[in-house]
């Protein structure tokens, strides 16, 4: 009997009030602490988090640290497992807690093995990368080779054979090298544009000029490197990249061609952050980039666009 003596609700009016009373209730719920759910509510402030950045916020100790942020865990890639280039040591984050990483693919130089930049492995996968230390093919080989199997290098990384393939996302690789192996890692740039960063170290190359270059490219030269004189190749190399190019000239004081082949915190602060910044599209890193960083005791110059888009 009761019901007939209450207002029946429409079948239309049932949601609308049932709306009303689930916004008043996360209304309530924001303003009790204090906008935790604005992230929850389409078009809000603090929708749209960068879903790429890995670890906490960064400071100048964090970047500088031996280790970063993540425990690290290694693999041994065989010479006669692979094709392209000459095997290799991955290096990862050993947690899969924050899901995938961007990938990193290393080159040493002219008549160098990967124990020659070991040093980069944990110290970039501490930071929350996939890194890959590669040995070429044969230690003479040049920066067009190299590049080439840095490419080959991330193809196996990001491949069915890979044992850390479902760390990686594929859409998110980089590449370094040293000496030889940094004229590599501009040739790979060229070669492969979705590239999301490069960095030469004392990089050398017959080839000079880069204007074809589109990955976000930091190029490190020494102050002292009579093999690979800054004026011959790094300076050009840099100069020849796109003007609208986010990319960086870092002069290291005090430096030789040798100096990136044991652990630099100069250099690793920068290329941390410039990998930070461009694979993980991360803005946090933004301020060691920009504004340009100041000489120093460590550095002669540095030069760059800012701010990065």
């Amino acid at each position: 009997m009761q019901q007939h003596l209450a207002q029946p609700r429409t079948p239309a009016r049932i949601p609308r009030i049932r709306r009303i009373r689930t916004l008043r209730g996360l209304f309530a719920a924001t303003a009790a602490t204090g906008g935790l759910l604005a992230a929850s509510l389409p078009g809000t402030a603090g929708a749209a988090a960068n879903p790429y950045e890995r670890g906490p916020a960064p400071t100048v100790a964090s970047i500088e640290a031996p280790l970063g942020h993540y425990a690290v865990a290694r693999t041994t890639v065989a010479r006669s497992s692979v094709t392209g280039f000459g095997g290799g040591t991955v290096y990862y984050p050993a947690s899969t807690a924050d899901g995938t990483f961007g990938a990193v693919a290393i080159s040493p130089g002219f008549t160098g093995t990967q124990s020659s930049i070991a040093w980069y492995g944990p110290r970039l996968a501490s930071q929350g990368f996939v890194v890959f230390t590669i040995d070429t093919v044969t230690v003479l080989d040049q920066p067009a080779g190299r590049g080439r199997q840095l490419l080959a290098a991330l193809d196996y990384l990001t491949g069915g054979t890979s044992p850390v393939r479902n760390r990686i996302d594929p859409s998110r690789l980089g590449v370094m090298g040293h000496s030889m192996g940094g004229g590599g890692s501009l040739e790979a740039a060229k070669s492969r544009p979705s590239l999301k960063a490069a960095i030469p170290l004392t990089g050398w190359n017959a080839d000079t000029t880069w204007p074809e270059v589109r990955t976000p490219t930091l190029v490190v030269g020494a102050d002292g490197d009579t093999i690979a004189p800054v004026a011959l190749h790094s300076e050009p190399f840099y100069t020849s990249l796109p003007a609208t190019l986010d990319k960086a000239y870092l002069e290291l004081k005090g430096a030789v061609h040798r100096t990136p082949i044991t652990p630099d915190t100069t250099i690793a602060k920068y290329s941390v952050s410039w990998l930070k910044r461009f694979i993980d599209a991360d803005t946090r890193y933004e301020q060691f980039l920009c504004p340009l960083p100041a000489p120093g005791p460590t550095i002669v110059e540095y030069r760059g666009n800012c701010p990065h888009s």
